[in-house]
């Protein structure tokens, strides 16, 4: 039985037998990315995209890159523009640029290595984005009830409470809670270190003396119950003692935000004000 939180199995689109077409150089595509040290969440986010666009070209039997011309792209782009969802609703111009640009930079790579003799995606036009401020950011007032929710008595009330302060007092996002070790908190200067950040770069953060005493309390009074060896220092746990996971840690804050009763929706991205986007 797979763990907890594990991807299925990707479907295979295409024909993978054919050594020359858009599956393998997909694939090829792919690696080349991993290599340039792009992160897996970038890399599975372009191979779901890419997927959907080869078995578009399946369905219209494309199956190599030299077949894919510019006329070609634009009507998949039109396909995405009249594309419905299961509820009824068309694709948002935002999802619609998200489903082209893996297929933009695609062609890119394919005629930089010389399997095209020119990119057909070069002049390929991506929709309009508007730039729209978030529908929700908590107050001061409405963070500061989501941050009372958790129940300090439990032990994991605590770490979720450890969890809301740092959210609020550093802004960091959700993988960054999510990736926090236990020698990334510096309680001397005040300091939070975020690895592996936007764009895997480092940072130093400053987080508040109230956020410190909840972490240290977590640290020492919770952490240890839940640890299993071996401890590679992930600082937040499940309550298996597992790493939490993205849609977990959600989950959790839209709990408490939902008890909050603030009439705002959302989750982490809640505690992130928009300069901090």
């Amino acid at each position: 039985m797979p763990k907890k939180g594990t991807r299925k199995p990707k479907a295979v689109v295409g024909d993978p037998s054919d050594a020359e077409g858009l599956y393998a150089w997909m694939k090829r595509y792919l690696e080349a990315l991993r290599v340039k040290n792009y992160s897996e969440r970038t890399v599975e986010n372009r191979e779901s995209y890419l997927s959907f666009f080869i078995a578009w070209c399946e369905a219209r039997s494309i199956a190599r890159p030299q077949e894919v011309t510019k006329p070609i792209l634009e009507r998949y782009q039109r396909h995405l523009f009249h594309m419905r969802r299961d509820n009824g609703k068309p694709l948002s111009f935002r999802s619609q640029h998200s489903r082209l640009v893996p297929v933009r930079a695609y062609f890119k790579w394919l005629a930089r290595q010389n399997v095209l003799l020119w990119n057909p995606a070069s002049e390929l036009e991506l929709p309009r984005l508007e730039r729209r401020l978030p529908k929700f950011v908590l107050t001061a007032t409405e963070a500061e009830s989501v941050i009372e929710q958790p129940d300090t008595r439990e032990p994991i009330g605590i770490r979720d409470r450890a969890i809301l302060e740092t959210l609020y007092s550093t802004g960091i996002r959700r993988m960054e809670v999510l990736n926090l070790s236990v020698y990334d908190l510096d309680t001397e200067r005040g300091t939070l270190m975020v690895r592996q950040g936007k764009g895997k770069k480092d940072r130093m953060v400053p987080i508040g003396e109230r956020a410190i005493r909840w972490l240290e309390r977590y640290s020492n009074e919770v952490r240890p119950s839940l640890v299993m060896p071996p401890d590679d220092g992930t600082f937040f746990l499940a309550a298996t003692g597992e790493e939490l996971s993205p849609n977990r840690l959600t989950q959790l804050v839209r709990n408490y935000v939902n008890q909050a009763d603030t009439g705002k929706k959302g989750a982490c991205h809640l505690f992130r004000p928009q300069w901090r986007r």
